[in-house]
C-alpha cells in the first residue's frame, strides 16, 4: 500500500492499529486492502494474483475478473504484475458520506471454476476538504438587558473528511462582550456557543461584528470562517415559545412533492414587532436542506425533492423562531421516512455460458447471477427463480449470489435452444420483480444413429431391366445436426450364385438410389435379400442397417419349350401310330410343352394350327392331347401331318409349333409293308448296312420276347395252387384292356403299358430299334425318368390311370 502523503505520529500509529484489524479480518476469509483517496489512475492497491495463488500470466487463463453490483467499476486488474488497481480517482466523501471506515465490496470471480472471492478495500480519508458553515453570514439580535452569562446557540461548521481531518475546534474573534464556549452533544458533534460576557449598551455600540472561524485537525490545517452579526435591540422581556418540544412526523416516501409534512407553532405573548414569530432551519445539513421547505411565516414544513429511504431512514431538523425583538427559541424536528416497495430487484448477470454440448454432465455451469434489492425489511427480501419446466437449477451462494446449473443431461434433438426467464421477486406489497433472459445453445453431439422410415424394404422389378437404371432409394435421417447429420450409404458384403453382390447391384452413398448393375433374370433368380447401411459422419460414427428385400418380376421373355415329341437328333422324322379301328376322341399322342416363365406367362394352350386332312384329328386346348375327331376310313391317307402350335398367356405371346406325322395303320407289318411299297432310290453303298440293322432289330425283337415269357414263368410259378393261379390269370385278362402294341403278340398286360420305338428308313436299309419307354397320355415324365431300365418299378398307379397306349415309330 502506498499512500502519497506524509504521515505524523498520531496518524502512523492509527494506521499500524487499522492493519491489526486487517489481519484478524483476513481470518474470516476476505480479502482486505487500503488505498488513500484522490490517488490517481493505476495506483497500486494490493497483489490480488499472489493472494488467490495465481501468477500474472494465468489470471486471464483463468477468467480471473472483477464482479461488482450496483456502482462504477473503481478497481481493474492489472495483466501484467497481477495487481489490482485503481480504475479512476476515488472520493471517499462521495463513497461513504461522514461513515468512520469507508469500505467498497466487490468479489473476484475465477470464471473457470465459478468461484467467488469477496474483496474489501477501505479507502482511507486525505485532508482533502476544508470545514463549511452553511451560510456565510448570520445576525443575531439581543436586547441590551440581556444578562450576562446568557448563550447564543452558533451554526456548527461541517466537514466531510473524516477522523483527524474532520472539523476539530472553533475560534471565535476577540470582543470585550462575547465568548466561545463549544459543547459536545450526544452525538458527539460539537457545537459552538456564543456567551455574552458582559452587558450591552445600544446607545454606545448597536451593531457588533464578530468572526467564528472552524478547523480541522489535518496536515496541513484547512478552516472555514462564519460571520456574526450581532444587533442590540431595545428590551423584549418574552421570548417565542414552541407548542412541542419536540416534533415527530412519519411520511412515506413516495409522498408527492410539496406535499405538506408537517405544521409547527410558537407563540410570543409580546405586542407588536416583539411578539410576531418567523421560523428558519438551524445547523442543517446541506443536502437535508435543499430537501426540506420552511414557510417563515406559517411554520409549514414541505419536501420540494423526493424522500429516499435508501438514503436516509430519518431527517433530523432543527428549526428556529425569533420574535422581532431577536428573542429566540428553537425545537427538534425528526421526520422518519417508511420504506415503501418503490425499487424493484437488479438482476445482474455477472458470468454467462452461451452454448454447451448435450452431453454435458447434471451440475454444468451455465450463468452466475446477482440479485439486490435497495428497499429493506420485505421489500429488499428478494427471491431468484426460474420456470419449472426447464432442465435447469437455481443454486444460493453467499451475498445474493445465484449459479444457474443443469439439473440434468440435455438433448438437443428435444430442445436446440433455451430461453432461460431469471424472475426476482421481492416480498414488499406489491411485490416488484425483474426479469432477464438468458439464451443457450445447446450443440450437438453425435448421439443418434441414422433411422430408415420403414423396418424393412420391398422392391419389386421386372427382369430383363437395363443395366446401370435406378431400381430404388432408400432414405435414412439423423435427427443430429451439421456433419453428425450427414449420412453416406452402404451395402452389406454378400454373394449371389457365387458372384459378389456388388457386381448386382450398387448405391449411391450420397443419395442412397439404388443402381441395377446387370440385368436381372427370373429364370435364374427372383427373390434377393440384402442389407443397406447408413452411416453418419460424426465422430465416433454411428451406423444402423435395413432389410430390402428384392423380387425380381417374370416377364414373357422365354418361348414354350416342346418336351413331346422331340425331334431326333439325327434328323429324322417322328411318326405316331393311329389304328384305323379307333373310335372319334381316341388318345393318338400328347404334345407336352413347357415354359420356363411363371404365372400368366407360363400358362400354355395348343391348338391345331394346319393339318393334311382337317377334321380327322383335334388337339385338346389346355392337355395338348391328340385324338381323333372321327372315325378313321379306309379312304385316309396312310401318312398325316398335323402343326400344332404352342402359345403362352404372356404380353405379347410366344409360341411355338411342332409337326406331328401320324402313321393310319392297325399294325407294325402293315405299317412296315406299307411303307416298303413307298420306291424310293436304292444306293448300293447303304446295302450292307441296311442288312445290318434289319438283323439287329430282329435279335433284339427277340431277345425281348424272351425276356418276357421268362418273367411271365415266374410269375406263374409264385402261385399256391393251379387253380388259383388259373382263377387270378382269368381275373387279370378280364379286367385288362386289349393291348394297343402292333406287332408283338403274346406280351399279355404288361406290354399294354410299354411302347416301342421303331425308326426305319423307307426301303429298310437304315433302321434302328429303341428299347421301350413309358408313354403316359396326359403325363409329363423327365427324361431321366424315361431313360429308366427298370421296367418292372413302374408305379401302379400310372399303370391304373391310362388304358390307352400308343407306339411310336420314326421313319427317315
Amino acid at each position: 500500500m502506498a499512500i502519497p502523503v506524509k504521515l505524523t505520529c498520531c496518524n502512523v500509529l492509527m494506521l499500524l492499529c487499522f492493519f491489526l484489524g486487517l489481519l484478524l479480518e483476513a481470518r474470516a476469509g476476505s480479502i482486505l486492502y487500503s488505498v488513500p483517496e484522490e490517488t490517481e489512475k493505476g495506483s497500486f492497491v494490493g497483489h490480488i494474483g499472489k493472494d488467490l495463488g495465481l501468477r500474472p500470466l494465468e489470471l486471464a487463463k483463468h477468467g480471473v475478473r472483477i464482479v461488482s453490483r450496483g456502482r462504477t467499476q473503481l478497481f481493474a486488474l492489472n495483466p501484467r504484475s497481477g495487481s489490482l488497481v485503481t480504475a479512476g480517482r476515488i472520493d471517499r466523501e462521495e463513497l461513504c458520506a461522514q461513515s468512520a471506515r469507508c469500505l467498497v465490496n466487490f468479489n473476484i470471480l475465477v470464471e473457470d471454476e465459478m468461484k467467488l472471492y469477496p474483496v474489501e478495500v477501505e479507502i482511507i480519508d486525505i485532508n482533502d476538504n476544508t470545514p463549511q458553515f452553511q451560510l456565510e453570514e448570520v445576525e443575531f439580535k439581543m436586547n441590551e438587558i440581556t444578562p450576562p452569562g446568557t448563550r447564543v446557540s452558533l451554526p456548527f461548521g461541517q466537514d466531510l473528511d473524516v477522523g483527524m481531518n474532520s472539523l476539530q475546534s472553533y475560534q471565535l474573534s476577540s470582543n470585550p462582550h462575547f465568548s466561545l464556549d463549544v459543547q459536545q452533544g450526544a452525538d458527539r458533534v460539537q457545537h459552538p456557543e456564543m456567551v455574552l460576557q458582559s452587558p450591552l449598551d445600544r446607545e454606545e455600540e448597536a451593531v457588533h461584528h464578530l468572526v467564528l472561524t472552524a478547523f480541522d485537525g489535518g496536515n496541513p490545517v484547512r478552516s472555514g470562517t462564519l460571520r456574526i452579526r450581532v444587533q442590540v435591540v431595545d428590551a423584549n422581556d418574552n421570548p417565542p415559545a414552541f407548542t412541542q418540544t419536540a416534533y415527530h412526523k412519519s411520511v412515506p416516501e413516495n409522498v408527492p412533492l410539496g406535499t405538506r409534512l408537517l405544521m409547527i407553532n410558537a407563540t410570543d405573548p409580546d405586542e407588536g414587532a416583539n411578539g410576531e414569530v418567523t421560523y428558519s432551519f438551524h445547523n442543517m445539513d446541506h443536502k437535508v436542506a435543499q430537501i426540506f421547505q420552511l414557510d417563515s411565516y406559517t411554520g409549514e414544513i414541505s419536501n420540494k425533492e423526493p424522500l429516499d429511504f435508501e438514503e436516509y431512514k430519518i431527517y433530523p431538523l432543527e428549526i428556529q423562531a425569533q420574535d422581532g425583538a431577536g428573542l429566540m427559541a428553537r425545537t427538534k424536528v425528526l421526520i422518519k421516512v417508511l420504506d415503501v416497495n418503490d425499487n424493484a430487484p437488479e438482476v445482474t448477470i455477472t458470468s454467462v455460458t452461451t452454448t454447451i454440448p448435450e452431453n454435458f454432465p447434471p451440475g454444468a455451469i451455465i450463468a452466475l447471477i446477482s440479485v439486490h434489492d435497495r428497499d429493506s425489511g420485505d421489500n429488499g427480501y428478494t427471491t431468484c427463480s426460474i420456470p419449472g419446466n426447464l432442465p435447469f437449477i437455481l443454486e444460493k451462494l453467499v451475498d445474493n449470489y445465484y449459479r444457474l446449473v443443469t439439473e440434468r443431461t440435455l438433448d438437443r434433438e428435444l430442445t436446440s435452444r433455451y430461453n432461460i426467464t431469471v424472475t426476482a421477486t421481492d416480498q414488499g406489497t406489491p411485490m416488484l420483480s425483474t426479469q432477464t433472459h438468458i439464451s443457450l445453445l445447446v450443440t450437438d453431439v453425435n448421439d443418434n444413429p441414422p433411422v430408415f422410415h420403414q423396418d424393412s424394404y420391398s422392391v419389386y422389378i421386372p427382369e430383363n431391366n437395363p443395366r446401370g437404371a435406378s431400381i430404388f432409394s432408400v432414405m435414412a435421417q439423423d435427427a443430429d445436426s451439421g456433419e453428425n447429420a450427414q449420412v453416406t450409404y452402404s451395402l452389406a458384403e454378400d454373394t449371389i450364385q457365387g458372384a459378389p453382390l456388388s457386381s448386382y447391384l450398387s448405391i449411391n452413398s450420397d443419395t442412397g438410389v439404388l443402381y441395377a448393375l446387370r440385368s436381372f433374370d427370373y429364370e435364374l433368380f427372383w427373390d434377393l435379400q440384402l442389407r443397406v447401411m447408413a452411416r453418419d459422419s460424426g465422430v465416433p460414427s454411428l451406423s444402423s442397417n435395413v432389410s430390402l428385400h428384392l423380387f425380381v418380376l417374370d416377364q414373357n421373355d422365354n418361348v414354350p419349350e416342346i418336351l413331346y415329341p422331340t425331334l431326333p437328333t439325327d434328323g429324322s422324322t417322328g411318326v405316331e401310330l393311329a389304328p384305323r379301328s379307333a373310335e372319334p376322341g381316341y388318345l393318338v399322342t400328347k404334345v407336352v410343352a413347357v415354359d420356363r416363365d411363371s404365372g400368366q406367362n407360363a400358362w400354355l394352350s395348343y391348338r391345331l394350327l394346319k393339318a393334311s386332312e382337317p377334321g380327322l384329328f383335334s388337339v385338346g386346348l389346355h392337355t395338348g392331347e391328340v385324338r381323333t375327331a372321327r372315325a378313321l376310313m379306309d379312304r385316309d391317307a396312310l401318312k398325316q401331318s398335323l402343326l400344332v402350335v404352342v402359345q403362352d398367356h404372356g404380353q405379347p405371346p410366344l409360341s411355338a409349333t411342332v409337326t406331328l406325322t401320324i402313321a393310319v395303320a392297325d399294325s407294325i407289318p402293315d405299317v412296315l409293308a406299307e411303307l416298303g411299297s413307298i420306291r424310293t432310290p436304292v444306293d448300293p453303298d447303304d446295302s450292307d448296312l441296311t442288312l445290318y440293322l434289319v438283323v439287329a432289330v430282329a435279335v433284339v425283337s427277340c431277345v425281348f420276347l424272351a425276356f418276357v415269357i421268362m418273367l411271365l414263368v415266374l410269375r406263374l410259378q409264385r402261385g399256391r395252387s393251379l387253380r388259383l393261379l388259373q382263377a387270378s390269370r382269368d381275373s387279370a385278362a378280364a379286367s385288362a384292356p386289349a393291348p394297343h402294341f402292333v406287332g408283338v403278340d403274346g406280351a399279355g398286360s404288361f406290354l399294354q403299358q410299354y411302347s416301342h420305338e421303331i425308326s426305319l428308313t423307307a426301303d429298310s436299309r437304315k433302321s434302328r430299334l429303341i428299347f421301350p419307354q413309358p408313354n403316359y397320355a396326359d403325363t409329363l415324365v423327365s427324361q431321366d425318368s424315361c431313360e429308366t431300365k427298370d421296367f418292372l418299378s413302374a408305379p401302379q398307379s400310372l399303370l391304373e390311370d391310362k388304358e390307352e397306349t400308343f407306339s411310336q415309330v420314326n421313319l427317315w
